[in-house]
């Protein structure tokens, strides 16, 4: 992480119990998806919807998952919305989920228009105690820290200038302004709660859900993102899931030390610049105008990406047979907006992001062989040392370093790495 400033705080998370809420978290969160799609032209809404909760078979309740883990399938401004019930989060179980849901909504013709979104809920049902304040500010404040780049990886526009959909329905007006190291989290709340700016559940990061004890801890712990761009990639969506849990997961490790500050001046105004650039009213047909989002302005909003991500490497080994780090790392580089600027496809986007989450049977996917092949063969020699070597390999690869050290680690407990002074190189020893 580039300057990082922490907030002093009095109630700092002991390390034991960082670690019990993280695992409770673990336990307890599930993370809910509403998917809101438009008919196709010249099907009534009304059709369309009724042919889709058909297929979907909606449950009806929470406690039941039924055929697809659908709860409704209900009206939307932008044509229908389905609601996808949370469950505890595991790759395949969720990606096999999505797949059939999103299959059902293809079946039919579903578009993805500029008006729908992709909203994650963040649960925790049957959590019973409140969640330490401290947890919630960290959560905000890396939310609003990495927010341009959020919007950017979640972006899924098929247009540069409307890379995404316009600010109305999750604004960040709110949320840029309002800081846990000058207020507290109740505070903030109850400001978007009265702000007549911005609606209260309209806003990027929603804390509508939730409610404080006398004390200032939440319960319940209910949080929305609203910011994603509806999109019809189930790999994609699943990956994001992960996303946003491990982004609660850093927040617990955060609030061992204090909250976490948004950066510097500049830095910070030039996060909400970006930020202005990306979620806005002024584009045509319900998007933002993201005109101003230049080539250059691109690769920074990647380097940023790759930051947020590189911050949550570690999160992500905690989650076993996963590999949406590897999904969210090929996104920061092509989001699914850039992808269909391109020319691709939904099928077509998913079988690219497929062969980045390939995994064989041993766990390891095509990235992690290509790797073991340079080492094999001695491909990427004559380095002074270990440390330009891996620099070198990254680059090659088209990862970050801390992603090649990852991926290093999980090849050196199949085969022994070794730096070989002689020919400048990692070689395997055995």
């Amino acid at each position: 992480m580039k300057d990082p400033i922490l907030f002093r705080r009095d109630d700092l998370l002991p390390l034991v119990e960082a670690d019990y809420w993280k695992d409770l978290f673990y336990r307890v969160v599930k993370i809910g998806t509403e998917i809101e799609v438009a008919p196709p032209k010249g099907i009534k809404r009304a059709t369309f919807e009724d042919a889709v909760r058909e297929d979907l078979a909606p449950s009806g309740s929470f406690e039941r998952l039924g055929t697809n883990g659908v709860l409704d399938v209900c009206t939307e401004h932008c044509g229908i919305e389905v609601r996808v019930i949370g469950r505890h989060p595991h790759f395949r179980a969720l990606h096999r989920q999505y797949k059939g849901i999103i299959a059902a909504l293809q079946e039919h013709g579903s578009r993805p228009r500029a008006t729908c979104g992709l909203h994650f809920h963040l649960l925790t049902s049957g959590l019973a105690e409140p969640v330490p304040e401290i947890i919630l500010a960290n959560f905000w404040n890396l939310t609003r820290r990495y927010a341009p780049e959020l919007k950017f990886l979640t972006s899924g526009g098929d247009r540069r200038e409307a890379l995404c959909r316009r600010r109305n329905h999750n604004s960040h007006l709110e949320m840029v302004r309002l800081s846990p190291g000058i207020m507290h989290m109740s505070e903030i709340h109850k400001a978007l709660k009265e702000s007549r700016r911005v609606p209260e559940h309209q806003n990027f990061l929603n804390l509508e859900h939730i409610a404080f004890t006398e004390t200032g801890k939440i319960h319940p712990f209910h949080l929305e993102l609203r910011f994603p761009d509806s999109d019809l990639v189930p790999i994609s969506v699943t990956a994001k899931t992960f996303l946003f849990l491990a982004l609660l997961f850093k927040a617990v490790d955060l609030s061992q030390y204090g909250v976490i500050h948004v950066g510097k001046i500049k830095p910070w105004q030039r996060k909400i610049a970006l930020l202005d650039m990306l979620n806005n009213n002024d584009g045509n047909l319900a998007t933002s105008d993201t005109s101003a989002i230049t080539d250059e302005i691109i690769d920074e909003l990647r380097q940023g990406s790759r930051e947020l991500l590189d911050l949550l490497t570690s999160t992500f080994d905690r989650f076993e047979d996963n590999p949406s780090l590897d999904i969210l790392l090929a996104l920061a580089e092509q989001p699914i907006s850039l992808m269909r600027i391109a020319g691709y496809d939904w099928l077509e986007i998913e079988s690219i992001l497929k062969e980045r989450a390939a995994l064989d049977s041993i766990g390891l996917d095509k990235t992690d062989r290509r790797l073991m092949q340079g080492i094999e063969l001695g491909e990427w020699d004559g380095h002074p040392s270990a440390e330009a070597w891996q620099w070198y390999a990254a680059r090659e690869l088209y990862l970050t370093p801390q992603d090649l050290e990852r991926r290093l680690e999980k090849i050196y407990a199949i085969r022994k790495v070794q730096w070989n002074r002689h020919r400048g190189t990692m070689a395997f020893s055995g």
